[in-house]
């Protein structure tokens, strides 16, 4: 088998268990959630036979490591399981299906993250290149002046200042990020450019300077020294000879924080009241909805581990020498 595809397989399994893993601190953290949600649905005033008897009907008499089992076992085969939502102490069940609730809501997630993503890695790409290419001059200290500031504040801040700047001293945009499965696609858009703006300022920011810095770290090698002793322009240098090369760390550094777009899009949701997989998760934890909370958490890691499986394929297809140890 070729070497290539044998690490490509063995990074696979190793993501496979990761995820296992993961899914056992899941589901641990959310056992150690604070309050109850029978308590919270029958009231203090209700009897222990009534509360025992609702938590048996959603199956949470059981002991801890049975209930893991069922619901490792159902989402193995595609059961994400009902949510608790919807269920009242009087026997009536109008609950969903953790799918059913969770899609929409996956799916304005994905289209915040494509959308940042869409501007910001061809940006970052753009200013981590023209930044190493002029290293030193007032263009390069001018954006690293700018995206160290914006890598140093917390998102909710960024966000924040978005809000006073283009909601309340320029009413450019809307806050709140109220869109539903039936808003027009452009009107979708323009509804999630702040949420999509915060994202963009933090993970620029990153990316390019790591891009930056990549680059730089090879313009010191013999070969670039070589190139540049036969004459060629700089640009050339940089794009024919150090880029290449650098795909390996910058596909690192992309990957990364396409993962944080869908992960780390928390409390960017939260603040802007956007109907992603985030706003859900936070809402769900304060209802004590375990089946969605534990969903929207293997969710999170599952995209975070899928994507750093890839950037590791893409490494090592595009640098080869990393199958080897040194």
């Amino acid at each position: 088998m070729h070497p290539i595809l044998t690490t490509v397989l063995q990074r696979l399994a190793m993501g496979v268990i990761t995820l296992f893993f993961v899914s056992l601190i899941i589901f641990s953290a959310v056992e150690f959630l604070p309050g109850d949600f029978t308590e919270a649905i029958l009231g203090q005033s209700a009897t222990d036979e009534t509360v025992a008897a609702f938590r048996a009907e959603l199956g949470l008499d059981k002991p801890a490591y049975l209930r893991y089992i069922d619901w490792i076992g159902a989402v193995m085969q595609g059961d994400l399981g009902q949510s608790f939502s919807g269920r009242s102490a009087s026997g009536v069940d109008r609950s969903r299906a953790v799918a059913d609730l969770i899609g929409p809501r996956l799916h304005n997630t994905l289209f915040l993250a494509l959308m940042t993503a869409l501007v910001a890695v061809p940006l970052a790409l753009f200013l981590g290149i023209t930044t190493a290419l002029w290293r030193g001059s007032f263009y390069d200290r001018s954006v690293n002046a700018v995206t160290l500031t914006t890598i140093s504040m917390p998102e909710f801040l960024v966000a924040y200042l978005l809000i006073l700047l283009l909601v309340s001293l320029n009413p450019v945009f809307p806050s709140l990020a109220n869109i539903d499965a039936d808003t027009p696609f452009w009107e979708r858009v323009y509804k999630s450019a702040l949420p999509a703006l915060t994202l963009l300022l933090v993970i620029v920011a990153h990316m390019m300077r790591m891009t930056r810095a990549a680059i730089i770290n090879l313009l010191a090698s013999p070969y670039i020294e070589m190139a540049r002793l036969k004459g060629l322009s700089p640009a050339t240098v940089i794009l024919r000879h150090a880029l290449p090369n650098a795909w390996a760390p910058i596909a690192n550094v992309v990957a990364f924080n396409l993962a944080y777009l869908v992960v780390g899009v928390v409390v960017v949701e939260v603040v802007f009241v956007y109907p992603g997989i985030g706003q859900l998760m936070v809402d769900s934890v304060s209802a004590r909805d375990i089946p969605v909370v534990q969903a929207c958490a293997l969710i999170f890691a599952g995209t975070y581990i899928l994507l750093n499986l890839i950037a590791d394929i893409v490494s090592i297809v595009t640098n080869p020498r990393l199958l080897h140890p040194r």
